[in-house]
């Protein structure tokens, strides 16, 4: 259960919700949860302000029917307030909880991940050769179907590439 400080404390919603890059359903259970947070605040403040003494004597001077009186002033007096388990509620918001805090890990291996995908590809920009040092043995290596198409054409005896004359015009002399 968190501590009375920690519970005091503001939190910075924008932060959260901006910088962690959390997945919508997460984000969406963060607003409704703030917002049952601020109104269960507002209800909480609204019910403190508000006086919880009753002038028993004010009733008697104004009302004539003092029965009537006596027996609020008898049923104040008998007024027990009523303690509710809250442990239900706890089990529920620690539900919560650990299914917030389970999305968190889950979408912190998911960013790990694509962070070391990143990287590798990075690497491999890096260390890859310009295209000008390239040899038809190097793109064959690295793209085998390109080499089986060139082979295919050649057996069809085919030796021009579609659409390269809408490309590049005719190169042919006459």
């Amino acid at each position: 259960m968190a501590s009375k400080a920690v519970t005091n404390a503001a939190v910075d919603w924008t932060r959260i919700y901006g910088s962690l890059n959390l997945g919508k359903e997460t984000v969406a259970s963060l607003q409704a949860f703030r917002k049952r947070n601020t109104d269960a605040h507002r209800v909480n403040n609204t019910l403190k302000a508000q006086s919880a003494t009753v002038d028993i004597g004010h009733y008697r001077k104004i009302l004539k029917n003092q029965a009537v009186v006596d027996e609020a002033e008898k049923i104040l007096k008998e007024f027990k307030p009523v303690t509710y388990d809250v442990n239900e509620h706890v089990k529920a918001i620690e539900a919560f909880e650990a299914k917030a805090v389970a999305k968190a890990e889950e979408t912190s291996k998911k960013i790990d991940q694509e962070l070391k995908d990143l990287q590798a590809t990075l690497a491999n920009i890096e260390e890859a050769r310009p295209f000008e040092d390239l040899t038809v043995d190097d793109v064959g290596a690295a793209r085998p179907e390109v080499l089986k198409a060139v082979e295919t054409m050649i057996s069809k005896g085919k030796f021009s590439v579609p659409g390269y004359k809408e490309k590049f015009g005719d190169t042919a002399l006459m």
